[in-house]
C-alpha cells in the first residue's frame, strides 16, 4: 500500500465558477468584524446544489470529497432537502456515476468532509479499510471542536454505551455508563470509543481534537457533554450540563430536554454576541481529516469556526490548515 498523501484540493477553479461556501467571506457583524452566527433561513434546492459543486476538494476515480456546511442533513425524509436528496443533480453536474452514494460525511449540523463513491465495490473496499484501521488503533477520521469549557485532562478517552431513545417526538442519545451483555448483544446499547485531545484553551473555551473509534448517532457531542465542555453550537446536548458557582456538573439526562444553549456572559462578550442572537449559532464540530488507502483528505474549516478562534483567543485562527 502507498503512503498516504495529504490533499486538501486537487480540482482546478475555473473562471466564474463560484467560490466555495467555505471561502466566502462572513457577514459583517460589527465594527471591523464578521459575524460568526448562521443564515436566518435555509437554502434553495439550487442554492445548495451551487453550494456544493463549488466545495469538491478530492476526486479520484468513483470517488469525489466535497466539504459540507453545517446545517445540510445528509438523509432526511422524503421531500426535504438533503445531501441524499441532492446526489442525482450532484452526479450530473460533476460527470459521475448516477448511482453516486455516502460512504463519510459529517452529521447534519456540523461541517466538513463528506466521501462519495460512485462504485459500490470501492465503497466496500473503503469500508473494510476503515475497519481495518479502527482495529489497529489508528482512528480514520479526525474532527475539531470548539467547546465552552476545557477537559479536566488535555488527552484522553471517552468510553461509555450509548442508546437511542425516544423522548417525547424526539429521538436523543442517551449514554449508558454499565450496560448489560444483553443489551448490547441485542444492540439495544452499543459500547463507544472516542479519543480526545485538547489542542489550546483560553478562559472557558477549548480547542479539542476528536478521534472516534466507533460510529454512533451524536457520538461526539453527548461524550464532550460527559466531559463536561459541550460543543458550541450545540442546541441538543448542551442543556445535559449545569454550573453551580461556575463549576460544571452533568444534569440528569430526563431533566435536561433540547433547548438553545446557554452560554456565560464572559463567553458571550468575547464571542460579540448576545443570549437572545444564540440560537444561531452554529455547530462548532467539523470534519477536519479522512484517511484513505493512499490519500489524507482534508477540509478547510469554515470561516465563522475560524473566527471564532480569533476572537476566544484560541490557536489556528490564522490559518485553514
Amino acid at each position: 500500500m502507498a503512503a498516504p498523501r495529504a490533499v486538501t484540493r486537487l480540482l482546478p477553479r475555473a473562471g466564474g465558477r463560484p467560490r466555495a461556501w467555505y471561502q466566502q467571506p462572513l457577514r459583517p457583524g460589527g465594527p471591523g468584524r464578521g459575524s460568526i452566527l448562521g443564515p436566518a433561513g435555509g437554502w434553495s434546492q439550487q442554492e445548495a446544489l451551487g453550494l456544493l459543486e463549488a466545495a469538491v476538494l478530492y476526486r479520484a476515480g468513483p470517488l469525489v470529497a466535497i466539504s459540507k456546511p453545517p446545517g445540510l442533513a445528509v438523509t432526511g425524509s422524503p421531500g426535504q432537502l438533503s445531501l441524499v436528496s441532492l446526489l442525482p443533480d450532484l452526479s450530473q453536474r460533476l460527470s459521475l456515476p448516477p448511482e453516486l452514494h455516502v460512504v463519510k460525511a459529517a452529521g447534519k449540523d456540523g461541517s466538513g468532509l463528506v466521501l462519495l463513491s460512485g462504485c459500490p465495490g470501492t465503497t466496500q473496499q473503503l469500508h473494510a479499510f476503515f475497519t481495518q484501521l479502527q482495529r489497529a488503533g489508528r482512528p480514520p477520521a479526525t474532527y475539531r471542536a470548539v467547546t465552552a469549557g476545557v477537559p479536566a485532562a488535555a488527552e484522553g478517552e471517552i468510553r461509555t454505551g450509548l442508546k437511542l431513545e425516544q423522548v417525547g417526538d424526539l429521538q436523543l442519545v442517551v449514554p449508558v455508563a454499565a450496560p448489560s451483555r444483553r443489551s448490547v448483544e441485542r444492540k439495544e446499547v452499543k459500547q463507544t470509543l472516542t479519543r480526545y485531545k485538547v489542542l489550546g484553551m483560553a478562559p472557558g473555551c477549548g480547542l479539542v481534537q476528536l478521534q472516534p473509534m466507533t460510529a454512533f448517532p451524536g457520538q461526539l457531542l453527548v461524550h464532550l457533554t460527559l466531559l463536561l465542555c459541550p460543543a458550541l453550537g450545540d442546541h441538543v446536548y448542551s442543556a445535559r450540563v449545569g454550573t453551580v458557582l461556575g463549576e460544571p456538573f452533568l444534569l440528569p439526562v430526563g431533566s435536561a430536554l433540547p433547548r438553545t444553549q446557554v452560554l456565560g456572559e464572559q463567553l458571550l462578550r468575547r464571542l460579540c454576541l448576545t443570549q437572545q442572537l444564540l440560537h444561531r449559532l452554529p455547530l462548532h464540530l467539523h470534519l477536519h481529516q479522512l484517511l484513505l488507502p493512499t490519500a489524507v483528505l482534508t477540509a478547510p474549516p469554515p470561516p465563522f469556526f475560524l473566527q471564532t478562534l480569533r476572537l476566544l483567543g484560541l490557536p489556528g485562527g490564522q490559518s485553514a490548515s
